[in-house]
């Protein structure tokens, strides 16, 4: 079928914050219009809108031949569609394919056509790149800026200030040049008042610096709270959320994800670092006419930033690209596979080049095992996966019934004061602990570390024998005091993790949950791998130790668990299985432990499943009643669409517009009077036979335009969709033609389809809309939200959850 109303260059994006259209001097507001209202919706939205008629002659004017600015643009918290979108982009494409033969300067044009994707992912990974740097950099200056301050220079954090220190390895770090603040303020850092004073001056730092994060986040850039990857899927899925990826969702982010990551909560920088990324690839997408007119493209740009930002976070290009296909891209080509890659390449090589952690590596914690792990050892392995996926759908249904309270009571009107609440208990609680004082990424990066010579911490002070060390690998030692009292403290750690996560996540600052995951299943893996490696110690006699770990050997890496028990709780919450092991393998640098990671991973998987199917991140979709139509779930039920579609039984007829016997004022009746977001085109009323479906902003920005630039457009005017203007009596008022903003091809199924077929059509080819016909006539509709509804119902769950909120 021709598909005239699919034209070239008729589609223009605003990316702005604001939901305001500019046309020809006046503003219409779109911001009240719904996706798709119930039939039964009171008026609204439109309700003011009318246009001042004007006297004419009777000549038919062919309205909309030139593309107006606004027609086939989408309103806020609406739903894109991608058939369309991908149909304007080859139509662009085979227009430039064919001028390209006309002259050189159309080639040139083509080719830069061409690599412009590729160019946008250079800059997207230079950017993000950057940007991670900044925020490792500031959030290691203002974490150490809790406990003291360096005389060489305030701006050196505790391990750069010690660098040039001619101190002992041992005394590393108690370097002159650093002063704790009782040093600083008292001359002295022994006693209970210097202790005290040092606890007083890291909650008042730890609760400046997320006041000051809430504070900018509610006054500037609400959408800069939270992880952002629940809202990034759903935008990705087609969703559009104005301002979400703004310039100042942006900058306000960057801000306070230093703040917050600095003031000591349970929350890690790695997810928000995604949606950092994608703030990056949507304000570059600007640059380039192709990514800026067409949404669906854009949302093939904003896949790869996301690759770039868990690339950066992790340093894991290849886990990132792996993330972006597995956790949030909804439409992945393979051109955007290349492309992710590329960006995540880019990204990853830039924040090497700044290098914030001054350790050549691109993040804190990278380790390198060297011992091989034993068949045997699967067997704990194992335990820690079963520990993840408990874990993990614990924390999930905790959150979300928190969240959802928080949503539904007082408590959410009173963001400051609970973020200021969950800091001063959080500091409170962390500071007597040292495992819980340092920053939850050095408390990975220690839990992680195989215990060497020269090591220094309490995890690794174990009596030493070294007549019976083999080459450069320490053999298997009876614990020292100093790490029972770490296995305590780290016990306690743990305890507080669990629960005080649950309250962190969730609230109005960024934060992320990969970080504060890892530190509970490292906690978890260390305790258990310090277990095995004493009772290999202890009972290497044992039946289970006699063939492998004999004594004096080195047979057991408590690091190694540590690192497994990460990945199952990371697991557990996410439920990511692929990405998460490459990523881990990524950070460890150690292929052979590919085994025991997978396996910890499928195991949480195969556990929290069985609790509950969704992670936190579908999870928190579902409580923000977002229109995200999993692509991962089954529909398994016997309905047909005639079952979902509207108008029910006892409900008011379908709104439909003809072809050509409606008068302009019949039409803006029909918007005032409703709020769908299109209507059904019909050759008439009574043979409802369907012409195609025109979207309600067209209708409006095409009819205020004709009124103020076409003579003769009057509210007797009649508006026609077809070829050729229909026959009308003389001295009759212009007509206008609207056939250039008409869809000729709606998608279309019959009242007997399947709803599985329905909802994989939905899925599959991400529509908005579908009609229902019998016999070709026009029946009724079905749209995404209908489907969400349908599937929630079936669920056994609140159909009016599925509504944006």
């Amino acid at each position: 079928m021709d598909q005239k109303g699919y034209r070239r260059g008729s589609f223009q994006s605003s990316t702005s914050d604001e939901d305001m259209l500019e046309i020809a001097g006046a503003s219409l507001d779109f911001s009240m219009a719904d996706d798709d209202p119930p039939l039964d919706r009171e008026m609204g939205g439109f309700s003011s809108y009318n246009g001042g008629g004007m006297n004419g002659t009777s000549t038919m004017m062919d309205f909309l031949e030139e593309p107006l600015p606004g027609v086939g643009t989408y309103e806020d918290f609406n739903t894109i569609d991608w058939v369309r979108e991908k149909s304007r982009d080859r139509d662009r494409h085979r227009e430039i394919t064919s001028r390209s033969k006309e002259s050189t300067w159309a080639l040139i044009h083509s080719v830069s056509d061409a690599f412009s994707g590729w160019l946008l992912m250079l800059f997207i990974g230079l950017l993000a790149g950057s940007l991670a740097g900044l925020i490792d950099i500031s959030a290691h200056w203002m974490t150490d800026l809790k406990e003291g301050v360096c005389l060489a220079g305030f701006w050196f954090n505790h391990e750069h200030c010690c660098w040039k220190s001619n101190t002992t390895f041992t005394d590393r770090d108690k370097c002159p040049e650093w002063k704790s603040w009782s040093q600083l303020i008292l001359g002295h850092g022994e006693g209970a008042f210097a202790y005290i004073l040092n606890y007083f001056m890291y909650v008042i730092w730890a609760l400046l610096f997320s006041l000051l994060a809430v504070l900018l986040v509610k006054g500037f850039a609400p959408y800069a709270c939270g992880s952002g990857i629940p809202e990034i899927k759903t935008i990705l899925s087609g969703f559009i959320i104005r301002g979400y990826l703004g310039k100042w969702t942006l900058i306000i982010k960057t801000i306070t994800l230093v703040l917050a990551v600095s003031s000591g909560l349970s929350l890690g920088k790695e997810g928000p670092l995604v949606h950092v990324a994608c703030c990056c690839g949507n304000i570059l997408c600007h640059l380039f006419t192709k990514y800026r007119k067409n949404e669906a493209k854009r949302r093939e740009v904003l896949s790869a930033a996301a690759a770039a930002g868990v690339s950066v976070a992790f340093g894991a290009p290849i886990g990132g690209v792996l993330f972006s296909l597995e956790e949030v891209s909804y439409y992945f080509p393979l051109k955007t596979l290349w492309r992710s890659f590329f960006a995540a390449l880019v990204a990853a090589f830039t924040l090497r080049s700044i290098n914030p952690f001054g350790n050549s590596r691109l993040v804190l914690f990278y380790v390198e095992f060297h011992m091989p792990w034993h068949l045997l050892e699967l067997v704990p392995f194992i335990l820690l996966g079963i520990f993840g996926g408990l874990w993990g759908a614990f924390f999930i249904r905790s959150n979300i019934a928190w969240c959802r309270r928080r949503k539904t009571t007082k408590l959410g009107k009173y963001p400051v004061l609970e973020v200021f609440v969950v800091t001063a208990i959080t500091a409170v609680l962390a500071f007597p602990n040292e495992y819980t004082r340092m920053s939850t990424s050095e408390l990975i990066s220690e839990l992680f570390n195989d215990c060497g010579i020269l090591d220094s911490s309490k995890l690794c002070e174990y009596v030493n024998d070294f007549n019976s060390t083999k080459g450069d690998d320490l053999p298997d030692r009876a614990a020292g005091p100093g790490v029972y009292t770490a296995m305590w403290q780290l016990a306690l750690a743990l305890i507080m993790k669990v629960f005080i996560t649950i309250f962190t996540f969730g609230m109005k600052v960024p934060s992320g949950l990969f970080i504060p995951s890892m530190a509970v299943g490292a906690i978890a893996g260390r305790l258990l791998g310090v277990a095995v490696e004493q009772l290999a110690y202890y009972h290497h006699d044992w039946a289970i130790f006699s063939g492998w770990c004999s004594q004096g050997a080195d047979c057991i890496t408590p690091g190694l668990y540590a690192m497994v028990g990460a990945a199952a709780c990371l697991g557990g919450v996410t439920r990511m299985t692929v990405s998460l092991v490459v990523i881990m393998f990524e950070l460890t640098g150690g292929l052979e432990y590919i085994v025991p990671l997978m396996a910890a991973a499928m195991t949480s998987k195969w556990v929290a499943d069985a609790i509950g199917r969704e992670g936190i991140y579908d999870a928190h979709i579902r409580l923000n009643g977002y229109p995200f139509l999993e692509a991962k779930e089954e529909f398994s039920h016997k309905t047909l669409a005639m079952d979902v579609m509207r108008p029910r039984r006892n409900d008011p007829p379908l709104t439909v517009i003809t072809q050509d016997s409606m008068t302009v004022e019949d039409v803006e009746t029909i918007i005032n009077e409703t709020t769908y977001s299109g209507y059904p085109v019909v050759v008439s009323r009574e043979s409802q036979r369907l012409v195609g479906f025109v979207l309600r902003r067209d209708l409006i920005i095409s009819i205020e335009n004709a009124r103020k630039k076409q003579d003769g457009i009057v509210s007797t005017s009649v508006i026609y969709f077809t070829d050729h203007s229909p026959p009308l009596p003389p001295n009759s008022p212009s007509m206008l033609k609207l056939r250039s903003i008409l869809d000729l091809s709606p998608f279309t199924v019959t009242d007997q389809t399947p709803m599985e077929i329905v909802v994989d059509i939905f899925r599959k080819l991400g529509l908005r809309q579908c009609l229902v016909t019998h016999n070709g006539k026009l029946l009724g509709i079905i749209t995404k939200k209908d489907v969400l509804k349908h599937i929630a119902q079936l669920a056994n769950q609140d159909p009016d959850s599925i509504l944006f909120n």
